[in-house]
């Protein structure tokens, strides 16, 4: 009602001098048309001054008309938000029009590489009131890719923007929906992955992840885990293959990394990106972050808990070679006599983070990881004998998944024996929806984490799992 009030005022004082100058034109004229009839009527000269006196009437109506037309189109001094300018109700379209709903879009298509067709497509977007945040452009041999950042209506279906973009040249066109952390400039959202990438090797498959969307990423290793070659390997600069769905970089650690995307095939700019952020993490070498926590056990007896890596590899064969055959084989849901050789490959930050518990003595007693594996993430625990039953593995787990929700993951899960009643409950001390699937006395165990609202907090070590 201000904002109205407000628009209205200035019109109403803009009136009243234009009816002012009216007023004063017009009482002039009288005054000069009295003066000229009394000469003519008592001076020789009538006949002209009587056509002295019409060309001034007539000037006098021309300005009278210029003055009208000037005001009577002039822009509004003030106008309110929503657009409306006072001096009338507010009309129901222009109230639906400042009250629509919008949401954002992430759109990819191809036009030709000629002037003109990235216009015509910005006036589709126009006609359907379609906002654009930000555009990017992507040469190829063939065509040029735009993508975009769209703020369109609500009611904007997915089909209807397609059909509108391809009647305007675009071709190959993809859509999906976007949220709010998209409005990161390009720019600004690389740099903040090179910086995590920088301070840990763990990160380079999460940062090429959310550079690139939904996509699949598998770490190749140079040798198995028992030692043989695999002949996993990528060329120096990188490759792009079928059909730009892959992309096929080499791991600095070994190996190769592949970057799957079936749904979207990668811009030779994406491809860059990805290679510099590999290129920046062979470079810092091996690199984890140094912090620990210092906890206490029920019983007392301190432990430390930090991430570990390949540095780490001899403690932990020699905490295996303490540990008992049973102990191993729930690790490892099998024979135990190559459980030593898999360390290697564990503990590299390349296929997940690794979380090493220490004594007091700096004794390793007990490790939880946390695995890429493709799509899913795998958590797996190994506490010594004689560490059992006093809460480390709870709390190696609990804070396995707070890392899991930091990475982004939508779940995890465990792969363990049916007989395995330690690690059974420590899945359900999570309070987490499980999901269970038995084979042949394998048993999966399946947390969603989607919902929770941020990594969990840390706990003290309380009940004893392994």
């Amino acid at each position: 009602m201000t904002d109205v009030t407000a628009a209205k005022n200035p019109r109403r004082h803009h009136h009243w001098r234009r009816d002012l100058v009216e007023l004063a034109a017009l009482f002039t004229a009288v005054a000069v048309a009295d003066a000229i009839a009394n000469t003519i009527v008592h001076g020789p000269d009538g006949p002209y001054l009587l056509a002295v006196s019409a060309v001034v009437l007539v000037a006098t109506a021309a300005f009278h008309t210029w003055w009208a037309r000037r005001h009577s189109h002039a822009p509004p001094t003030a106008t309110p938000a929503g657009g409306h300018t006072g001096g009338g109700p507010v009309t129901a379209a222009a109230r639906r029009e400042a009250t629509t709903e919008t949401v954002l879009w992430r759109m990819r298509t191809t036009v030709r590489d000629e002037p003109g067709s990235l216009a015509a497509l910005c006036t589709a977007l126009a006609h359907l009131h379609v906002d654009i945040l930000t555009l990017q452009t992507h040469p190829l041999a063939d065509g040029t890719v735009d993508e975009f950042l769209l703020r369109a209506p609500a009611s904007l279906q997915a089909a209807t923007l397609t059909r509108e973009v391809a009647a305007a040249g675009g071709k190959a066109t993809w859509t999906e929906r976007a949220d709010a952390h998209d409005l990161v400039d390009t720019p600004a959202r690389v740099l903040g992955l090179a910086t995590r990438t920088a301070l840990d090797a763990a990160e380079l498959p999460l940062a090429l992840r959310q550079l690139l969307g939904r996509c699949t990423i598998h770490s190749l290793p140079a040798v198995s885990p028992t030692g043989r070659p695999t002949g996993a390997t990528a060329p120096v600069e990188g490759a792009l293959e079928d059909g730009d769905t892959v992309m096929r970089l080499r791991d600095p650690g070994g190996g190769a990394i592949s970057i799957e995307r079936p749904y979207l095939p990668f811009t030779p700019t994406e491809f860059a990106r990805a290679r510099a952020l590999v290129e920046l993490d062979a470079r810092l070498g091996p690199r984890i972050p140094r912090s620990q926590d210092v906890l206490t056990l029920p019983e007392g007896n301190e432990i430390t808990v930090r991430r570990a890596d390949r540095g780490d590899l001899e403690a932990a064969r020699a905490m295996h070679d303490r540990c008992s055959v049973r102990t191993l084989s729930l690790r490892y849901h099998g024979p135990v006599g190559d459980a030593r050789s898999y360390l290697n490959h564990l503990l590299s930050p390349r296929f997940g983070r690794t979380l090493a518990v220490e004594t007091a003595s700096g004794r390793l007693v007990a490790l939880g990881h946390l695995l890429w594996d493709g799509d899913e993430t795998e958590v797996a625990l190994l506490v010594e004998d004689d560490w059992q039953r006093r809460g480390i593995g709870s709390e190696l787990l609990n804070r396995l998944v707070g890392l899991a929700l930091e990475a982004g993951c939508e779940s995890v899960y465990a792969v363990t024996q049916s007989s395995n009643t330690g690690m059974v409950a420590a899945m359900r001390g999570l309070n987490l929806p499980l999901d269970y699937q038995i084979e042949e006395g394998t048993l999966v165990i399946t947390a969603r984490l989607n919902g929770v609202p941020g990594p969990r907090p840390q706990r003290q070590a309380g009940r004893a799992e392994h």
